[in-house]
């Protein structure tokens, strides 16, 4: 194929692809769901993009993986999750080993008989669906602004990122189970789950160290380049971490959260860099998975992949959950079926399953269809109905009224380290009724009024500037209280005040969400 040609494939899918997603967006449709759709849509079976190359497939997905488990490490906060620490870990590796173990066991009830798969093989098709996939529960949980109780969040997070490498493991060592033919060298196993993760813990926590030094250290004329130093960065312990026989995904989780949680120059520029990443690397990721696949051989296992997705979803998971929570007393029941509802999956079982068809396995095509149509149940059972059983279970909350909010107009935002807060005023008739000079505002101590836009221009004012009706004024303050009713008082406008459309999802068809 030219090589235009290519460019025009890709750009027209991206851009359908962006397209679809914007739309689902208003009926509360994850994007992740649209995106294989689209690839399904423009695949063999659709409009005749014939794609078969496993191998780059493969590779696609290791890399955008690489990129999501790093940036959803960098938008995590330690001291979010270190309340969660102990249900976060214990869910991650314990969860993922009886979700595969249970899952097993009852496929290979339902699959021997029908589809003569091995025990090995059940195991092996239960370890690639065993972990939750991170790009999904990033995705929804942040696409759509769930504010939980009870730390729900961070665990989840935790969880959906610290649980790939488990699911990876467990699938390298029945891999290697169903190749030997079945005869488990469980001592060996064993040795390589624990050598794995305790390698790419230290090597995630050491490379991360060494990346924040040469972020801070190094000095780069083309302040652009620094994401990129970063994002070369994350590969690179993607890749050295393999290299030391370590875990790869948990090394390059670790790295993204002591990146994340230090000090380093240009933070908040590779912050915004590495979200427009993760959506890339979304983007590709899922699209490739739907190219790949063809839906005419899905039908072959519409109902033994229907009947797993049920067991999944209603057995093996909630058991994984409230066997690993059981230790820990302040999760609620409710608590505990909402976390048993997230048990996502997305584009991480895909790959493995891809995983396993390189490996040439027996039944790995029929594994790999299996798999991707419960990853499609999964999205649309689990995925569209979030904010529903939030609601439902009483787990959610309303939207915490943050002071620290991202300017509209002026495109500031202030370290983390700074604990003023910041407001963007529309200055309107009736706030100038008492003068129309800024220290008629009589703002309140220890406040600082930073610029003004007026129209497309900014300047920065004095006590003596002229307000005019319609311009935005950006103030800074460390007393919130005083600020806030010195704002109440004048009557100001804030632009997070201002209503917007509401994204009603699907179900509110039928359901009242408006509490």
């Amino acid at each position: 194929m030219q090589i235009e040609l290519i460019l025009l494939i890709l750009s027209t899918l991206f851009f359908a692809s962006i397209l679809a997603g914007k739309a689902g967006s208003r009926f509360g449709v994850p994007a992740l769901l649209l995106f294989l759709g689209v690839g399904m849509l423009f695949g063999s079976d659709g409009l005749g993009i014939h794609f078969d190359n496993i191998k780059l497939a493969q590779m696609i997905g290791t890399v955008a993986l690489s990129a999501i488990l790093f940036s959803g490490g960098l938008d995590t906060k330690v001291g979010d999750i270190k309340p969660v620490l102990g249900p976060g870990i214990t869910l991650a590796t314990l969860g993922v080993l009886i979700t595969a173990v249970a899952t097993g066991v009852i496929l290979y009830f339902l699959l021997d008989h029908h589809l003569g798969v091995s025990l090995m093989g059940c195991l092996l098709l239960a370890s690639t669906m065993s972990s939750t996939d991170s790009a999904s529960v990033f995705s929804i949980l942040r696409g759509r602004g769930l504010n939980l109780k009870h730390n729900l969040r961070p665990t989840l997070e935790l969880e959906s990122g610290a649980n790939d490498p488990m699911a990876y493991v467990l699938v390298l060592t029945f891999i290697s189970l169903v190749q030997q033919g079945g005869n488990p060298h469980w001592g060996s196993a064993v040795l390589m789950l624990v050598t794995q993760l305790a390698v790419g813990a230290v090597a995630g926590w050491l490379f991360g160290k060494a990346m924040v030094w040469v972020v801070n250290k190094i000095n780069i004329d083309n302040v652009a380049l620094y994401p990129i130093l970063v994002l070369a960065g994350s590969f690179f312990v993607f890749a050295a971490t393999y290299y030391m026989q370590g875990n790869s995904y948990l090394a390059v989780y670790i790295a993204g959260l002591v990146v994340g949680n230090s000090k380093f120059v240009h933070r908040r520029s590779t912050r915004n860099f590495f979200d427009g990443i993760t959506w890339l690397a979304q983007l590709s990721m899922f699209l490739t998975l739907g190219l790949l696949v063809n839906p005419s051989e899905l039908k072959e296992v519409l109902v033994p992949g229907l009947v797993i997705s049920f067991v999944m979803i209603f057995v093996t998971r909630p058991l994984s959950v409230f066997l690993s929570l059981a230790p820990f007393r302040k999760y609620t029941l409710r608590d505990r079926l909402f976390v048993s509802w997230v048990g996502l999956r997305g584009a991480v079982p895909i790959i493995f399953a891809i995983t396993c068809r390189a490996a040439g396995l027996p039944h790995s095509e029929l594994m790999f269809n299996i798999v991707f149509l419960c990853t499609l149940v999964s999205l649309v059972v689990q995925g569209t109905t979030l904010p529903l059983m939030a609601h439902w279970l009483g787990v959610s909350e309303p939207p915490e009224d943050t002071s620290r909010t991202a300017s509209t107009d002026f495109d500031i935002d202030f370290p983390e380290e700074i604990k003023s807060s910041s407001h963007e005023i529309e200055i309107t008739e009736n706030m100038l009724s008492e003068g129309a000079h800024l220290m008629d505002l009589r703002l309140p101590e220890k406040t600082l009024a930073i610029m003004v836009k007026r129209g497309e221009n900014y300047f920065v004012p004095t006590g003596k500037t002229l307000l005019h009706p319609g311009d935005r004024l950006m103030v800074l303050s460390d007393n919130q209280q005083a600020m806030d009713d010195t704002l109440q008082r004048i009557g100001a406008i804030l632009p997070e005040d201002a209503p917007e459309p509401r994204k009603r999802p699907w179900y509110s068809v039928f359901f009242d969400d408006s509490e």
